[in-house]
C-alpha cells in the first residue's frame, strides 16, 4: 500500500476519536449542567427554607416582643399599683407616726407636769421639814439655855451651901478650940487627942470643902 492509502485509513480513526471526545464532552457538559441545576435547585430550596426559617424566627421574635411588651406593661401596672400601695402605706405610717408623736408629746407634757408637781411638793415638804428643824433647833436652844440657867443656879446654890457649911465648921472649930482651952489643964492628954482628932477632922473638912469648891468650879466652868 502506498502512503496515501495509509493516511486515508488514519483520518477516519481520528475523526472517530474526535467525535467520541466531542460526545464525551457533551455528556460531561450535560452532567455538569444537571449538577449545576441540582445545586441551584438545592440552593433555592435552602434559600426558601432559610426564608421560611427567618419568617418563623421573625414571627417568634414578634410574638416574643409582644409577650415582653405585655409583660412589661403588666410589670409597669404592678409597679404602679405597688407604688400606690407603698404611698398609701407610707401615708398610713406617717399618720400613725404623727399620732404616736402626738401621744408621746402629750405623755411628755403630762410627765413634765407631774415632775413639776412632784418637785413643788418635794420643795414644800423640804420647807416644812426645814421649818420643823428650825423649830426643833430653837426649842433645843431654849431647853439648853434653861438647863444652863438651872445648872448655874444649882452651882450657886451649892457654893452658898458650901460657904454656909464652912462657916458652920469654922464656928464649930472655934467653939471646940475654946472648949479645949477651958479644959486644957485638966484633960491635957484628952485635949491633945481631941486636938489631933479635931485637926484630922478639920483637914478632912477642908479637903471636902476644897473638893466641893473644885466640883462647883468645874460645874460652873462646864
Amino acid at each position: 500500500m502506498s502512503e496515501n492509502q495509509s493516511l486515508a485509513v488514519d483520518e477516519p480513526d481520528e475523526l472517530h476519536l474526535t467525535q467520541l471526545e466531542l460526545r464525551h464532552l457533551k455528556e460531561t457538559l450535560a452532567a455538569l449542567r444537571e449538577e449545576l441545576e441540582g445545586m441551584v435547585h438545592e440552593k433555592e430550596q435552602a434559600v426558601q427554607r432559610a426564608a421560611l426559617s427567618s419568617v418563623d424566627e421573625i414571627t417568634q421574635l414578634k410574638d416574643t416582643a409582644t409577650a415582653l411588651r405585655d409583660s412589661m406593661e403588666d410589670v409597669q401596672f404592678e409597679k404602679a399599683r405597688e407604688v400606690q400601695e407603698a404611698v398609701m402605706t407610707s401615708n398610713d405610717e406617717v399618720v400613725q407616726l404623727k399620732a404616736t408623736i402626738g401621744a408621746l408629746r402629750d405623755e411628755m407634757e403630762e410627765l413634765r407636769f407631774d415632775k413639776e408637781a412632784s418637785v413643788q411638793q418635794a420643795v414644800a415638804a423640804g420647807q416644812d421639814e426645814i421649818t420643823q428643824l428650825k423649830d426643833t433647833a430653837s426649842a433645843l436652844r431654849d431647853e439648853l439655855e434653861e438647863l444652863r440657867f438651872d445648872k448655874e443656879s444649882s452651882v450657886q446654890k451649892a457654893v452658898a451651901e458650901g460657904n454656909d457649911e464652912i462657916t458652920q465648921l469654922k464656928a464649930t472649930a472655934s467653939a471646940l478650940r475654946d472648949e479645949l482651952e477651958g479644959i486644957k489643964f485638966d484633960y491635957e492628954d484628952r485635949l491633945q487627942e481631941q486636938e489631933r482628932t479635931a485637926r484630922d477632922e478639920i483637914a478632912q473638912l477642908r479637903e471636902t470643902v476644897a473638893a466641893l469648891r473644885e466640883e462647883m468650879e468645874a460645874a460652873h466652868g462646864g
